[in-house]
């Protein structure tokens, strides 16, 4: 799958940008602040159907616009696609594939496979369980739409549990009715977690191999309550429905999983240096590339946002020999280093494109590879 072209209006700092890319790597190089990984924000924001910052679409809608919209033309399997995304202050989002509207934007969730690599990555490391969790969601939800309809179910009950639970109600069939679609959904999430782990472990550790030092090895594991028995959240909550009661929401469940990152058999975040964290998090996302392809059959895109940020220059030549393979599809990437991306597209074999950035404005430069 390819991304052909983009024309975007006031997203973020960019009031007007018209793009066409290369098949292959597309470069943005620019200081910081002037709008590269807003361009990469709003390539994610056409798979996903929102921003990968986390901010809410009316942040979106650049300062004194009175409206935002993405057009992105795509080659998927062969066969050409439009996708688009508009909204003004105050009103619903549209959300249009071949000028289609969507009835559920769940629907769009994985039909344009996208991996992204960018700095916040680090709160896979740093941060909670919420983050991970995320993550595992956002992977195998691209991957199974039967996985995130029972994800869908099972956070819609977990909301109407806690608020029974703040409210004091005690009907025993009134926890009945919500916690069996509960458990229903949670037996398939965990099953389905697990097996993403082990298949994702198989692949991630040969990655971080080829990027890290000799001598690093990693490992991942899922921390459940119910990684032992799937289907055993009912009498989970028989056990620790007066503990919630007393703390007014559910102590246990699939919510509360959790992903184990090691490194020689120690957790990453107490003995690995900020070069080890980057390398691990990269090799994360490309070990999610991989799966993803191998789920789809189609190469998902592949953003890099200022990924050689805290990498020695041993591992800078890893990484770049790594992405320059054939398995990649259509690349991202943005810098402030110049030196970095020019030693990148010197190793594909493929044409490429470059754009310098400033002020929310695409330049191409000179050097650009017209044949791609």
């Amino acid at each position: 799958m390819q991304l052909n072209s983009l024309n975007i209006a006031n997203f973020k700092n960019i009031a007007d940008a018209r793009l066409e890319f290369s098949p292959k790597i597309n470069c943005f190089l620019g200081n910081n602040g002037m709008g590269k990984s807003n361009l990469l924000d709003a390539i994610y924001y056409l798979s996903f159907c929102k921003s990968f910052s986390g901010m809410p679409d009316s942040a979106l809608i650049r300062r004194g616009a009175e409206f935002m919209t993405l057009r992105g033309l795509y080659d998927r399997k062969g066969i050409a696609e439009e996708l688009s995304a508009g909204m003004m202050p105050g009103k619903r989002k549209s959300f249009k594939r071949k000028g289609k509207e969507y009835e559920r934007l769940s629907s769009h969730i994985g039909s344009f496979p996208l991996v992204i690599i960018a700095p916040a990555d680090q709160e896979l490391i740093t941060g909670t369980g919420e983050e991970r969790r995320r993550f595992m969601d956002v992977v195998i939800s691209q991957t199974d739409p039967v996985y995130l309809d029972h994800l869908i179910r099972y956070n819609r009950a977990l909301q109407q549990r806690n608020k029974m639970l703040r409210d004091h109600i005690v009907d025993a069939g009134l926890y009945m009715a919500v916690e069996l679609p509960m458990a229903r959904s949670a037996e398939y999430i965990t099953r389905t977690r697990l097996r993403w782990v082990d298949e994702l472990t198989a692949i991630f550790s040969g990655i971080y191999a080829g990027i890290a030092a000799d001598g690093e090895t990693p490992a991942l594991s899922l921390r459940s309550h119910l990684a032992q028995e799937p289907g055993n959240l009912m009498a989970l909550f028989d056990e620790t429905r007066r503990h919630d009661e007393i703390v007014g929401h559910t102590s246990v469940g699939s919510h509360r999983d959790d992903i184990e990152l090691q490194l020689n058999e120690m957790p990453v975040r107490r003995v690995a240096s900020q070069g080890q964290c980057k390398s691990y998090t990269i090799a994360l996302r490309l070990a999610q590339y991989e799966f993803q392809r191998r789920a789809t059959n189609m190469k998902p895109l592949l953003l890099l946002d200022d990924i050689f940020d805290k990498l020695d220059a041993t591992r800078v030549e890893r990484l770049i020999n790594i992405v320059s393979e054939s398995r990649f599809g259509q690349i991202f990437i943005t810098d402030t280093n110049r030196e970095h991306l020019d030693s990148l597209v010197a190793g594909a074999a493929a044409g490429h494109r470059t754009w310098l950035v400033a002020d929310g404005t695409f330049t191409p430069t000179d050097n650009t590879d017209e044949k791609s």
